[in-house]
């Protein structure tokens, strides 16, 4: 249990730095800026549901929240980061960037809502 407390702070310490490091050397660009604020903190709600669908009782109104939760915040970083990708590519890279996604978060909806033996735990 202490080892997995000291990599989740480790985790949590070098999110925050890199985090910093980004905004710094960002040089003041809004939307950088924003896009690393924003990202940091899907990242901190993300790790929030981790842990509380970890903790709750399977089937119980606390774990379907939760999982909810996870597949809306991994849904936002899936579409955050696309949008940044997709942005630097050509059109049809751009366009499979994008596929990717969207077949990410259909994938994600499925195996926590949909497969069987799983969704419902």
């Amino acid at each position: 249990m202490a080892a997995s407390w000291t990599i989740s702070v480790a985790g949590f310490v070098f999110l925050t730095v890199n985090s910093t490091v980004a905004i710094y050397r960002s040089h003041g660009d809004v939307a950088a800026v924003s896009f690393v604020v924003a990202s940091y903190a899907c990242l901190l709600m993300l790790f929030y549901c981790l842990q509380r669908f970890e903790a709750a009782p399977p089937g119980s109104p606390a774990s379907n929240r939760a999982r909810v939760g996870v597949w809306l915040t991994t849904t936002v970083l899936t579409a955050m980061f696309s949008w940044r990708v997709a942005a630097l590519m050509p059109g049809l890279v751009a366009a499979a960037v994008w596929l990717m996604a969207v077949a990410t978060v259909i994938g994600g909806f499925y195996a926590l809502f949909l497969l069987p033996g799983h969704a419902g735990e």
